[in-house]
């Protein structure tokens, strides 16, 4: 689990020398992590509904099929319950639906030519899905950083969606691989960051330098 993301809990459970319950007798550590994942639920739960509906669909979606393919009708149902349909989250570019099937594309499977300050059904999922995917590539680089700055006010919710697919992928689906791609951006966001803050636009074009 990313540091960040649970720093604040264990950081109780390790000033001290024991952490008591209610009745006074000592909290035992698998007690204190079940406290702080249910804590750490109910904190990402609730930050979903800062996310488009596109997004919230692609969660649930994941969360039920990773990226493996599920029933349409079902696909129909979730995204009706986010007042969209299925048509609108393949329109977005991060579902592929056919024949009766809907799935959640993979990174390498997106538009390598995507640009976020032009995509006119733009989603925090296809941000984050990009982002990770140059991040994997290049590591902490210009290019990530310039994707960062592109991706502009939105980068906080990016943020907090890539703690919510870390949570899913570690600790509900099982994902290592999936899981460590998230939790890399995370451990470099605060310096990401500092190079996206550090890049501005030169000429409407959009052509950037570095001021590091």
């Amino acid at each position: 689990m990313p540091q960040s993301a649970i720093g604040p809990g264990m950081g109780v459970f390790s000033r001290y020398c024991a952490v008591l319950e209610s009745d006074d007798s000592p909290m035992s550590v698998k007690t204190a992590l079940q406290l702080i994942n249910r804590e750490l639920d109910e904190y990402l739960g609730g930050i979903q509904g800062e996310f488009d509906a596109d997004t919230r669909f692609a969660i649930t979606w994941f969360e039920q099929n990773g990226m493996k393919a599920g029933d349409y009708g079902t696909a129909a149902s979730i995204a009706q319950a986010r007042g969209i349909s299925v048509e609108s989250v393949k329109h977005a570019g991060i579902v592929e639906s056919q024949a009766g099937k809907v799935r959640v594309l993979r990174r390498d499977e997106l538009d390598d030519q995507w640009e976020p300050r032009t995509d006119q059904h733009l989603t925090i999922w296809e941000c984050l899905q990009h982002l990770v995917r140059l991040h994997e590539k290049d590591g902490i680089s210009q290019a990530t950083g310039v994707l960062l700055k592109k991706i502009g006010d939105k980068a906080e919710a990016v943020k907090d969606l890539a703690y919510i697919l870390y949570d899913i992928s570690a600790n509900k689906r099982q994902d290592a691989k999936e899981a460590t791609a998230y939790n890399a951006l995370i451990a470099d966001w605060t310096e990401l960051s500092r190079q996206a803050a550090a890049i501005y636009d030169t000429r409407g074009d959009l052509q950037q330098r570095l001021d590091l």
